[in-house]
């Protein structure tokens, strides 16, 4: 049959890529679906940061393993990804938010993590226009980066269609076929049947809907997040810098290009699908970043957009296997399926074909207990 499978992906983000990717090769001849094209939902409009400083170990564990695929991809396969390890600086204004910091270092230094708390000036010394007013200190780890989402994606689908692979656009998967609960193929809104014995759903926000067309509740909700981007500019800082206060905000300069771009978690959250744009982020973001360097008041604005965060209860992903044979899900990434991606869709795809546990995904499971919340969300 034309439309026969090993493995069929729905989505064709970063996370899909990835897991089909790594599917490929295994050995397994691949379709990726996507209802509009590759990165046209959250990977398309994130802000390319890459961090292993979690508070939940098997996080912490997933996240060393994407920056060393990262670093290999770059070094060893010559992929253009534009991976860069400037660092990430999370800053603290209060003694509640210190004190988390500390408990999560301690964590993190298990795994050997290169992070510290750092004095105020410290920080200075790594972004010397930082504003130290009201500042108590950061936590810094130098390994942590950037990388192009854009570019790291479409090096995976590459690679997949080199494998023989099909990426098949503008098809929204419309029924999930099941026969004794076991997955046997899926149909599309243009009428086109395929046929596969594995259905891995990486739909990103749309992975709920995705799971109701099998009649299963996967606990994903989709949260409206804005970005900006700004002119080019001399290179001002390396590292990504997050302000977690209520106000705050999180940017990075991008290394290539010169560009800032950031984003923060509006609150109260906005639930749903809307990518509208609003005024108030357009001058509030801007503020938010000048409040924290100075020099970048005057800085123009290039660009705003919006995109959707997959939100699960407790933070974390959920990946791996459901009560029907040969559904497999990689998805609720909360806004960190970039950094997530190289690892979780290797691991995926190792325990899908070889049954072995490279990470430790039983604590993604769908079945887990969500009332553990990650505290560096």
């Amino acid at each position: 049959m034309k439309n026969n499978f090993d493995a069929i992906i729905i989505g064709a983000g970063v996370v899909g890529a990835a897991t089909g990717y790594y599917l490929a090769q295994l050995g397994l001849k691949i379709a990726i679906i996507e209802k509009d094209y590759p990165t046209a939902g959250s990977t398309g409009r994130c802000i390319g940061g890459v961090r292993q400083q979690f508070a939940h170990p098997p996080t912490i564990q997933l996240m060393i393993q994407s920056v060393k695929l990262l670093k290999e991809y770059q070094e060893e396969l010559k992929w253009d990804i534009e991976w860069y390890q400037g660092g990430y600086l999370f800053l603290a204004h209060s003694e509640e938010k210190k004190e988390s910091y500390l408990k999560a270092i301690r964590i993190q230094k298990e795994f050997n993590l290169p992070v510290n708390f750092l004095s105020p000036e410290e920080c200075q010394k790594i972004v010397p226009d930082l504003n130290l007013e009201g500042l108590i200190g950061g936590v810094f780890c130098p390994t942590d980066g950037q990388v192009n989402p854009f570019k790291l994606t479409f090096s995976y689908l590459k690679e997949i269609k080199r494998k023989k692979g099909k990426i098949y656009t503008f098809q929204k998967v419309v029924e999930i076929k099941v026969k004794h609960s076991q997955i046997i193929g899926l149909k599309t809104d243009k009428n086109e049947y395929f046929s596969s014995p594995i259905i891995i759903n990486c739909a990103g926000p749309y992975a709920k809907e995705i799971g109701k067309l099998v009649n299963l509740e996967i606990p994903v909700e989709p949260e409206r997040h804005e970005a900006i981007v700004t002119e080019k500019i001399e290179p001002l800082f390396p590292c990504m810098i997050v302000d977690y206060r209520e106000d705050g905000c999180y940017f990075v300069q991008k290394y290539k290009t010169g560009n800032i771009i950031g984003c923060y978690t509006p609150i109260p959250n906005i639930p749903g699908y809307s990518l509208d744009s609003s005024f108030e982020f357009f001058i509030e973001m801007p503020r938010r970043m000048a409040r924290l360097i100075p020099k970048l008041k005057d800085v123009k604005i290039l660009r705003q957009w919006a995109g959707s965060y997959e939100m699960t209860p407790d933070g974390n992903p959920i990946v791996g296997e459901t009560p029907i044979k040969g559904f497999y899900l990689n998805c609720g990434m909360c806004g960190h399926g970039l950094m997530f991606a190289p690892a979780i869709g290797k691991a995926l795809a190792y325990y899908i074909v070889k049954k072995e546990y490279l990470l430790p995904l039983q604590d993604f499971s769908l079945f887990r207990d969500f009332s553990k919340k990650e505290i560096m969300k």
